[in-house]
């Protein structure tokens, strides 16, 4: 009998597996950062971030800054289909992709606020798999909607079986409780069916019914008298939508509605100045509505026409995922960033944005696009939509390397591309620290509260050092201490913790791991399992 309190989870081979991922730090490149030469409103956005390297080592990276702090998470991830594009490789084994995407979405999770939201695109291959697997991560009552957004408009008579013609996008909250869903606002076309035939003084209004579909076990039984006479009962097998009470006052008040003759089927007058301004979202979302493929191609096209990038999204559906999601200065991330255009549009729409991108298409096709989104000179997409005129910046990093290698005798050692504050940023990262260095007290390099700091140095410490650091931190302070060695018994300072680097970090993570992408070579490595003693070895072997 199953327990309908019982944790269901999605399990494959390898799961087991966790890689150990190394916080790296991220460097600026301002070299490759670009902002607008002036202001172009009191709005501009600057402080966006652009990050070339692994996404899975990138969401690392922002996990320490950015936990619960980043309002919409959108994705678009290699489908595994097994066909391959220029710019990704696509297909990988099932339980490898389950494998590389769980670790993803588990950052990603975190660094989501409250009252943030998930959106990830994806086809029939993996749909209801990655659905089980965000309900393990994300918790199945935070699951708000499965879209299907139509990206061909057109049938594949060749199709073998079904003309493929959507795709999926799985939407979930970090608490469904906290998360407000936007509305969509209002199109011409749907006011179109408010009149006013009868010069009613508070405007255009059109008829709804008195009746609904359901209702009280006693409804059939209703009767109305209006004050014109007209005597009114719901129609066979239908139920008044409204208490006596209620019918009195509208009737009172002019809002209901005879027919020119006077003497038609009652109904409401519901006023267009009394609805919502704003439309609650379908779960079919149509070419017409938000873009297709063949869209998406046409705006790469116009952007680099010599090397268009061959899996975009287009922008009106990325516009519409972020109305739905976000607010003005509101922060969106887009780990798979592709050819940028989850940033171009949250650019133009004033919300903040960070994109990380392994591919060299980084730098062929984001960063020029993002240039020309700044300077005001991209007219493609939802450009002229939004009424974008250019403005604001990003900020380009690239992760530092793994802080520690191999030297020649095959000893882990801090590697020499670290130089004293890259090396105090890495291990405040690794420690828990928030990097901070003080400009007038040298050991205060980092904390994690107000009365707890970090020290790190490539120095062996003399006991003579430690009791002045000792006597310079104080009772009321306490002080983590990373240093290359130390002559003295570390536990005779009550208020300092010393540690060796690099012996004591060497089991925190993998090192020297670079790439987690999607592709099978790349991913952990299961843990080694001890030998299992033979009876032989029991015994005591041979003597």
């Amino acid at each position: 009998m199953n327990n309908k309190n019982q944790k269901l989870e999605l399990t494959w081979i390898g799961k087991e597996n966790w890689p150990r991922l190394e916080p790296r730090v991220l460097l600026e490149d301002p070299k490759k950062s670009y902002h607008a030469a002036q202001r172009v409103t009191e709005n501009d956005l600057f402080d966006n971030r652009l990050i070339f390297g692994d996404n899975l080592l990138a969401l690392k990276a922002l996990e320490q800054e950015f936990t619960g702090k980043i309002k919409c998470i959108f994705i678009d991830p290699p489908y595994n289909t097994g066909s391959a594009f220029e710019h990704y490789d696509d297909g990988i084994e099932h339980s490898l992709w389950l494998s590389l995407m769980r670790d993803r979405l588990v950052l990603i999770q975190k660094l989501l606020s409250d009252d943030g939201s998930f959106w990830v695109t994806i086809d029939d291959n993996e749909a209801h798999y990655l659905k089980v697997l965000c309900d393990e991560i994300f918790g199945r009552s935070n699951f708000l909607s499965t879209v299907i957004w139509q990206k061909k408009y057109t049938q594949a008579n060749d199709a073998v079986n079904f003309s493929d013609n959507h795709d999926f996008i799985l939407v979930f909250a970090k608490d469904k409780t906290k998360f407000i869903l936007n509305s969509l606002p209002r199109e011409e076309k749907q006011n179109q069916a408010y009149k006013n035939p009868d010069n009613d003084k508070r405007g255009n209004w059109k008829a709804t019914p008195l009746h609904a579909k359901s209702g009280g076990s006693n409804s059939t039984k209703f009767i109305y008298k209006f004050n014109n006479g007209v005597v009114w009962t719901p129609p066979t097998g239908t139920f008044p939508r409204f208490r006596e009470e209620s019918l009195r006052r509208m009737d009172n008040n002019n809002e209901i509605w005879f027919g020119a003759n006077g003497k038609s089927i009652p109904s409401r007058k519901t006023f267009l100045s009394d609805v919502k301004q704003g439309v609650s979202p379908k779960s079919i979302w149509l070419y017409d509505e938000v873009g297709h493929n063949h869209e998406a191609r046409t705006e790469a096209k116009l952007l680099l026409p010599d090397d268009p990038f061959g899996t975009p999204k287009p922008e009106r559906l990325m516009q519409r995922i972020i109305t739905l999601a976000t607010n003005p200065n509101d922060l969106v991330l887009d780990s798979f960033a592709g050819s940028g255009t989850t940033g171009a549009v949250a650019h133009k729409m004033g919300r903040r944005w960070i994109m990380v991108e392994l591919g060299e298409h980084c730098q062929t096709h984001i960063i020029p696009r993002m240039k020309k989104v700044i300077d005001g000179i991209e007219s493609g997409g939802i450009t002229d939509a939004v009424g974008w005129k250019g403005g604001g910046g990003f900020r380009y990093f690239h992760m530092a390397p793994s802080l520690l290698e191999k030297d020649r005798w095959d000893h882990w050692v801090i590697s020499k591309n670290f130089n004293a504050a890259m090396l105090a940023e890495a291990l405040c990262k690794l420690e828990g620290f928030s990097y901070n260095p003080s400009d007038t007290i040298y050991w205060q390099q980092g904390h994690s509260t107000e009365r707890d700091f970090i020290y790190v140095t490539t120095q062996n410490l003399s006991r003579d050092q430690l009791q002045q650091l000792s006597d310079d931190v104080g009772q009321e302070r306490s002080l983590l201490v990373l240093c290359s060695a130390f002559r003295s018994k570390s536990d005779g300072f009550t208020n300092l913790t010393i540690k060796k680097i690099p012996k004591q970090v060497l089991a925190s993570c993998e090192w020297g791991h670079d790439d987690y992408s999607l592709n099978v070579e790349n991913l952990p490595k299961a843990p080694t399992k001890p030998k299992q003693k033979s009876l032989f070895d029991i015994a005591g072997g041979d003597k």
